[in-house]
């Protein structure tokens, strides 16, 4: 019930400020690059490529500097239809698209906004709910892609990896893989983000002193997503992976002790979210 108030309260405010929106045009862009899926997709690869590390941060200086492929692939988004993209098990061409556009269409709205610090405070209603960006032809804020686009189609199928592929720029967000997302590929590159998602201490902790999970808030945030479907509970869900693959499989974990067997009995707690941009310039 709680979680159902703070949505009304969410959408009760964005209606309020619906008259601040502003409208982020898509780049002019003129090539023939900017309405062809597999030139388009290129042009991504090189800026995921050449300008994302291996934390997933984002070098935004050199990028502004040198953005022409990234505005050939969001201009690219601007033009593309959702709605004629294949769908499929393992050739998911379009939820595939929406990921890249949406971590695309983020990291478009960074440069547009000048390059800021953190999304945190008003800053974070400003970049992810009044500002309008152009996707399949359709004016929409990131918050509405994300709602009412991309969220609903993913439950239909009861799927939530998709929130350990999004990214929004933030330092607790999933980290950005360096290749684009595919339709042929997506289930593996869904599974393979998700298990290293909950191989970071920050979003899978165990306090067995304090007999406390730690979890990261998106779980908090899109509770509906994950229980009771897929998952009875959020912890289930998580120790599905954690259990399954982080513990065993990563070097994170390497020394990680047992998970308890009375776990299930643990206090879940959400550790708070890092909404400083994921700038690879940035002080640390």
């Amino acid at each position: 019930m709680r979680t159902l108030w703070q949505r009304l309260t969410v959408l009760l405010l964005l209606a309020a400020l619906s008259a601040c929106t502003t409208l982020v045009r898509p780049p002019t862009v003129t090539a023939p690059s900017a309405r062809s899926a597999p030139l388009a997709q290129a042009a991504w690869a090189r800026v995921l490529q050449t300008f994302v590390n291996d934390q997933g941060e984002v070098d935004f200086l050199a990028l502004s500097r040198e953005r022409a492929d990234l505005d050939i692939y969001v201009s690219f988004v601007a033009q593309a239809d959702l709605q004629r993209m294949t769908e499929g098990t393992g050739q998911d061409e379009r939820l595939a698209h929406m990921i890249n556009a949406y971590n695309a269409l983020s990291m478009f709205n960074v440069l547009e906004s000048g390059i800021p610090d953190t999304h945190a405070g008003w800053r974070k209603v400003r970049f992810f709910a009044l500002r309008d960006l152009t996707i399949g032809g359709t004016q929409m804020s990131l918050y509405k892609f994300e709602n009412d686009v991309i969220r609903p189609y993913t439950r239909r199928r009861a799927d939530p990896r998709v929130h350990f592929a999004l990214n929004c720029s933030a330092v607790s967000c999933p980290v950005l893989p360096r290749v684009p997302f595919t339709g042929a590929e997506l289930e593996m590159q869904l599974e393979k983000e998700t298990r290293a998602f909950f191989a970071v201490p920050t979003n899978f902790r165990i306090d067995s002193a304090n007999r406390t999970v730690w979890l990261s808030e998106i779980l908090k945030f899109y509770p509906e997503d994950f229980v009771p479907v897929p998952a009875p509970s959020l912890l289930a869900y998580v120790l599905t992976y954690a259990l399954k693959y982080a513990l065993t499989n990563s070097p994170t974990f390497a020394s990680a002790p047992l998970v308890p067997q009375d776990i299930a009995s643990f206090d879940v707690r959400f550790t708070p979210y890092n909404w400083t941009v994921a700038n690879s310039r940035r002080a640390r």
